[in-house]
């Protein structure tokens, strides 16, 4: 396969003139020059994006469905919005739920599930007073069955959310051990708490100033700890209403380059009809862009990737290779995956997509097979 467009976007600068041949789902080379017989296509060619905190999609709620079905219908759903790949995220939840849902993930990267990457437990292990939407009584310490299914080598990425405070020592030194990526989140911790767990490996912080002990001037929190930090990645919902732009912008001119992130904390409403559910007994109402409880409390978004690209565009002045690095290559290189996806180079996965300069994707390609195709003929 041969696909030229009007700018390839390789992860460093756009291309003219350029052709990307795709050999058995892989970038076989990029070419200087449009070859013959290349698909010309109109728009920008990229690395389709990352999203690493996703729940649902397609009116799936994997809480609700965990089965191999949901996280087919997920990446069907966020592939039209130019997700490529996907880490299933499972709100706190009971261990015959975390089980399922491990189960439904080893499933499907057994089978090469396309678009599939691993698995994110947001919780049980949190901070009561900032669990947010989650399920207060299900919040609890690790036990033996939540150990065992940490332990489980055959899900891929394993991702953990955890409040530090309520976590010690020796299992966050055990979950690190078991090549589980701790991230801190949905947490009260202290500063100094939230620095202990970096230092002993915790390389995350989830939702960026959401659900986490704010900075003040004596005590900085969870969120100055991530501020402060060189080496950990931050993800953040740039939806303009889990964080205010201003908060956005300051954070981004504070982390290193390659530390922030773009996530979607999407639920089932993406790609789906969908204009409420419910949540643990919790009604959930979409308004716009926007899911809430009746109470105002955020639960998750109605987010998805290229509108997260196109708000850190208009709304926070970043270059177009820095929002789409945002979304692609640095959550790559957060999940060591870097050297397989997230950019356009010479043997990494033809996860492609391609966009319109009105932000619209108009074809996705995973591993080289078209699954999305809104493009005028």
């Amino acid at each position: 396969m041969l696909l030229s467009a009007d700018k390839v976007f390789n992860g460093q600068t756009f291309l003219t003139n350029a052709t990307v041949e795709v050999v058995d789902g892989k970038i076989q080379q990029i070419h200087d020059s449009i070859l013959p017989g290349a698909e010309r296509l109109k728009g920008t060619l990229s690395a389709g994006f990352i999203d690493y905190h996703v729940n649902g999609g397609g009116g799936k709620l994997f809480n609700f469905d965990p089965e191999r079905s949901t996280l087919t219908s997920m990446v069907k759903a966020h592939s039209a919005f130019g997700t490529t790949a996907l880490v299933p995220t499972l709100i706190t939840d009971t261990s015959e739920i975390m089980c399922a849902s491990a189960d439904a993930v080893a499933e499907a990267i057994s089978s090469n599930e396309p678009g599939i990457l691993g698995i994110h437990f947001e919780g049980p292990h949190l901070s009561v007073p900032k669990k947010g939407v989650h399920e207060g009584t299900l919040v609890r310490p690790i036990g033996d069955k939540e150990r065992a299914i940490f332990e489980r080598d055959d899900l891929g990425i394993k991702i953990i959310t955890l409040a530090p405070e309520n976590v010690s020592d020796a299992d966050i030194t055990h979950l690190l051990k078991n090549n589980v990526k701790v991230s801190i989140g949905h947490s009260n911790a202290s500063f100094e708490r939230a620095k202990e767990v970096v230092e002993l490996g915790a390389d995350g912080f989830t939702h960026l100033f959401n659900a986490m002990s704010p900075f003040t001037s004596r005590e900085p929190g969870v969120l100055g700890a991530a501020l402060e930090s060189d080496s950990a990645w931050c993800g953040i919902i740039l939806d303009g209403h889990h964080m205010h732009y201003g908060s956005a912008k300051i954070a981004h001119s504070i982390k290193p380059e390659g530390k922030l992130l773009l996530i979607t904390d999407a639920m089932s409403t993406i790609g789906s009809d969908q204009e409420g559910f419910e949540f643990f007994g919790v009604e959930v109402i979409r308004d716009g862009d926007k899911l809430a409880t009746p109470e105002g409390t955020l639960a998750g978004s109605a987010l998805d990737m290229i509108t997260a690209v196109k708000n850190a565009v208009n709304n926070l002045g970043l270059d177009l290779v820095e929002a789409l690095n945002m979304a692609s290559l640095y959550p790559a290189e957060y999940l060591g995956i870097a050297d397989e996806m997230g950019s356009i180079k010479v043997g990494n996965n033809a996860d492609l997509i391609l966009i319109q300069d009105d932000f619209i994707i108009s074809k996705t390609w995973i591993q080289g097979q078209l699954v999305h195709d809104n493009s005028v003929t």
